[in-house]
């Protein structure tokens, strides 16, 4: 746990704060949330010192925006394997994890949504790929110019 946040501790302090000490917008596919979830909520370490430790690593960055994709274990389940179906792909060590760890990290990243509506956008991939990317992009939007901006 401790290397992984330092990697994070490497990559904000090379790559996000320059970036947006430039005025640069960042894209990360995953951050805090993904390890309170995954570490916390998912293999059961505590969240008070994940949190802790996180903000030391992250020197307390939060993003101004995250896109929840909501899946259920289920569903990912099922399009896990029409992938391996389709690309004889075998699963990773995550993919590999029972369904009750995947309830709980769905459960836990859910729980930290609710927490701070106005920071994540839960937006429900149980449908076609085109409808949530357009979603994504409203959701940008909004952020970018504000609630009224047109979906």
């Amino acid at each position: 746990m401790l290397l992984f946040l330092a990697s994070r501790a490497q990559h904000v302090a090379r790559v996000i704060e320059p970036a947006l000490s430039r005025g640069e917008w960042v894209l990360c596919d995953r951050f805090s949330d993904s390890t309170l979830a995954y570490q916390g909520y998912g293999r059961g370490f505590d969240l008070a010192q994940l949190r802790a430790v996180d903000a030391f690593a992250t020197c307390a960055l939060t993003p101004d925006l995250t896109v929840l994709l909501d899946v259920t274990p289920e569903t990912s389940r099922q399009r896990l394997r029409a992938r391996q179906a389709q690309t004889a792909a075998a699963p990773d060590r995550i993919e590999r994890e029972e369904d009750a760890f995947h309830a709980r990290l769905r459960a836990g990243f859910l729980e930290l949504a609710a927490a701070e509506p106005g920071r994540v956008a839960i937006l429900t991939t149980e449908r076609e790929q085109e409808q949530v990317a357009a979603e994504i992009l409203a959701a940008v939007e909004r952020r970018v110019w504000g609630a009224g901006h047109a979906d």
